[in-house]
């Protein structure tokens, strides 16, 4: 049994995976803001589904926006040994079109957020020099499409970040992994916030019908039963990279559609350890098991 924080819990991958790790025995800290507002239907959900199955499952505000949520939150938990990092937004629309306040917006909370929980996490994690971080990025961290240029820069971002981590806290018997879902069945899309000028966004229109075609085109998607788009493909992965002895987990997992992207990691993956290797700390990539 595993001490697992999950932040996002409200949606999505979230939601999901604090009902399938409760389920599997694990004690699950399901976190989400706005537990008492907007997000109260969600957090009865769970806390139902955990007293209905006598199920270890804890809903606890925390909103990886603030500071002092995330210090409030953290103080009510047992040690971490597992943190998933799973909230966040995408921002959509020609980057011109956003206002400066919006792109910092975007980018507090998908990679700052993840940085100021897991700030939160780490002191006991290397207290008893072990745990298991698990970022939620995106294929969107790995190329670029037209509309979506804000994303990406956050999703690039805690890509970099979180490679960063992974060598940093390795020595200290930490590990930390990515994971990079493509589309799913999520509400991506509802959830999305739009560039603020609209009056500039009209000026791209060859951006706008790219990014309607694309939608389109994924939602088509989640209508197909063979497409790989159902999120528990998400949450079965976050599963086995828990499972996973220390030390074999790779740095990034691509979950879902990857538009081709797999071959982007494979080729770039050797050149990364070479990296490393070149840099004398290929023995900082992961624990040591």
């Amino acid at each position: 049994m595993k001490n697992i924080l999950i932040t996002g819990c409200s949606s999505g991958f979230g939601f999901d995976a604090a009902k399938h790790f409760a389920q599997k025995g694990h004690q699950v800290y399901a976190t989400m803001r706005n537990v008492a507002g907007s997000n109260a239907d969600k957090a009865k959900a769970l806390e139902q589904f955990a007293e209905e199955g006598g199920y270890s499952l804890k809903v606890v505000e925390l909103d990886v926006l603030s500071d002092e949520s995330v210090k409030n939150a953290i103080a009510q938990v047992e040690d971490v040994d597992v943190l998933i990092n799973n909230a966040g937004r995408g921002f959509g629309g020609p980057i011109e079109a956003f206002t400066s306040q919006q792109i910092l917006d975007q980018l507090d909370l998908n990679i700052v957020g993840t940085a100021r929980v897991s700030t939160a996490v780490l002191p006991k994690m290397r207290a008893k020099k072990s745990g298991l971080i698990i970022q939620v990025s995106s294929t969107a961290g790995r190329a670029a499409f037209p509309g979506f240029g804000v994303y990406h820069a956050s999703k690039w971002g805690l890509e970099g970040m979180s490679e960063a981590m992974r060598y940093e806290l390795a020595p200290l018997g930490i590990d930390v992994v990515l994971v990079e879902p493509g589309p799913f069945a999520t509400n991506f899309f509802g959830a999305m916030v739009n560039a603020e000028d609209q009056e500039v966004a009209e000026a791209y229109a060859h951006v706008g019908e790219f990014f309607g075609g694309f939608e389109s085109q994924v939602k088509g998607l989640f209508e197909d039963a063979n497409a790989p788009t159902d999120p528990q493909i998400v949450v079965d992965i976050f599963e086995k990279l828990i499972e996973m002895p220390a030390g074999e987990r790779p740095m990034r997992t691509i979950a879902g559609l990857d538009f081709g992207f797999q071959a982007l990691n494979d080729a770039t993956e050797p050149i990364r350890k070479a990296g490393l290797a070149g840099m004398g700390i290929d023995a900082w990539d992961g624990p040591q098991g």
